[in-house]
């Protein structure tokens, strides 16, 4: 058989403009790309980007990420979308867009919480700011290729999320994450496989298991007592042993895997301990994290006892 000829390599020079509201992540989602190869500039006068990849002979080939917002001098959304129209007409470049995107109301409250002044907010309320500088950058936001909201994300969320879209990048290799959560905190954003524990025995009801976690002996043995643990184990391993070579062999390279409780201590955190040492017996090698393991216990929160 006769092997088919490798596809020919792209030696564009990759040009990624990152852009969005103030707040949303714009800087953190540059760190990322910088841990992943990029060369990075924030801030920068977009006005100056034909002159910042010259001529095609003098562009270096590392892929280049650029930062800017509504603090630019003379920043105008219709003028950069005509310049990086005008430009990726250019046989030499490879340019893409990324805006990242908040809800007013989360923006208001990192905001609150930093002490930070909105750069739009000068004598007037921050609700005003954001509302004025959504208004401002729609266009850029509507142009964009890749939209990020980060309403929901915490900064982990987001650097995950950037390395997931760039890791190709980072050579081959499958990053894979096993976590525990509490479905009365909330959903992750970002997990691929979500399952439900909800179904087995909730230790939280049992004297002496309360204020003790999944990751404890005694916690662990109530949860493996419920007849459908096991069954249940098995079937979810064998569907993930079955699916992540699948992924793998897709290209992706970030793959989360979330269990969910109630309250995400108990139940949640047994499962993905146990999930996670199966996955390093079939080969993998997952990254084990539990979101609400110091969270306190509250009936309210665990709902009615069966």
């Amino acid at each position: 058989m006769t092997a088919s000829p490798p596809a020919p390599t792209d030696t564009r020079q990759r040009l990624l403009l990152v852009t969005g509201l103030s707040g949303a992540g714009k800087s953190t989602a540059l760190d990322v790309l910088e841990d992943l190869g990029w060369e990075t500039i924030d801030n920068f006068p977009i006005r100056l980007l034909e002159r910042l990849v010259g001529e095609p002979d003098e562009q270096s080939r590392a892929p280049l990420a650029i930062g800017f917002d509504s603090r630019t001098r003379g920043f105008v959304p219709g003028e950069i979308i005509d310049l990086v129209k005008a430009l990726s007409a250019r046989d030499d470049l490879a340019i893409s867009f990324m805006f990242i995107d908040c809800a007013g109301g989360e923006l208001e409250r990192r905001y609150n919480e930093t002490r930070r002044r909105h750069p739009l907010a000068q004598g007037r309320s921050l609700l005003d700011g954001i509302a004025d500088e959504r208004e401002l950058l729609e266009p850029l936001r509507r142009w964009a290729e890749i939209v990020i909201d980060t309403s929901a994300m915490s900064a982990n969320d987001l650097q995950t999320h950037v390395r997931n879209l760039f890791a190709e990048d980072h050579g081959d290799s499958m990053t894979l994450t096993v976590s525990s959560f509490g479905f009365a905190r909330g959903m992750p954003p970002l997990a691929d496989l979500v399952f439900d524990m909800r179904f087995l025995d909730n230790p939280h009801w049992v004297d002496g298991l309360r204020e003790q976690t999944g990751l404890d002996a005694p916690v662990g043995e109530h949860i493996e007592r419920d007849p459908a643990f096991h069954t249940a184990f098995g079937q979810i391993r064998d569907l993930l042993l079955t699916l992540l070579p699948r992924y793998a062999a897709q290209g992706k390279s970030y793959v989360h895997i979330a269990f969910g409780c109630t309250g995400g201590r108990h139940r949640s955190v047994f499962t993905a301990e146990r999930m996670a040492e199966g996955l390093r017996e079939a080969g993998f090698s997952p990254t084990v994290r539990h979101r609400n393991l110091a969270s306190r216990t509250a009936d309210a929160i665990e709902g009615e006892r069966r």
